[in-house]
């Protein structure tokens, strides 16, 4: 006759189950947002998607470009700029490009005067960078409407494959939507900045508890996207 023995049953002071182990690792990355702020938290995770797609934006761009038949426009002439009688390639887009970057550096002294409690610094700081931002958005608004004017459609264009127009009006004006977005923002907040709301807790769009900056932090978080973005449109779109 054999004898059963029972084994007791797993406590709750026991040592962690396989399963929980498996699953305490993979959840060992939300250690990276222990000190942040939901809002924070939340930014980080729309400009994760915001890369995606942008990156299939680009990648689709790219596949495009390099299966086409057709000779591809030269960058060179197509955005090229005549001032006082000579031809200047990418000009424009040359001076679009220092705005914008120049635009994240007063956006990240903006940042810093916030976290200083300045309030007068960083309201201006974050004006000049909104200003900086709707002087690119109109740039891009006079390289558009001279394309336009030179005859470029989403369907066609005089200079070479007709997949040129769809991509060049697509990826720009999605990222232009991004920068008059941010541009937007930046006023809203900057005024809040100057009337004091952050400082007295004014309940309001965009207004956190009192005496927190973070919303400063948070549009210069999504700002400096957006110029990183730019980085790679100008290198593949208007370089290659």
């Amino acid at each position: 006759m054999t004898e059963t023995v029972l084994r007791p049953l797993p406590t709750a002071d026991g040592p962690p189950s396989r399963w929980r182990r498996f699953s305490g690792e993979w959840a060992a990355d939300r250690q990276a947002f222990a000190g942040a702020s939901w809002r924070k938290a939340m930014m980080w995770i729309f400009l994760l998607s915001d890369t995606f797609v942008f990156g299939c934006f680009l990648i689709g761009y790219m596949t495009v470009r390099m299966s086409t038949t057709v000779p591809w426009p030269n960058p060179s002439e197509v955005f090229a700029l005549e001032i006082g009688g000579t031809e200047l390639p990418l000009i424009l887009i040359a001076i679009m490009t220092f705005v914008l970057i120049s635009s994240s550096g007063t956006m990240a002294m903006a940042v810093a005067q916030a976290y200083k409690r300045n309030r007068r610094a960083t309201a201006l700081l974050m004006l000049a960078t909104a200003v900086l931002g709707a002087t690119f958005v109109g740039m891009q608004a006079f390289e558009w409407t001279k394309l336009i004017r030179e005859g470029v459609r989403p369907w066609t264009n005089p200079w070479g494959a007709h997949q040129f127009g769809s991509t060049f009006f697509m990826i720009t004006g999605f990222h232009g939507t991004h920068v008059t977005i941010g541009v937007i923002v930046l006023a809203i907040i900057a005024r809040k900045v100057w009337r004091g709301d952050f400082d007295v807790g004014r309940r309001g769009f965009f207004t956190s508890q009192r005496g927190r900056y973070e919303n400063v932090e948070i549009a210069g978080l999504y700002w400096h996207f957006v110029d990183l973005v730019w980085v790679f449109i100008f290198a593949l779109f208007y370089l290659w």
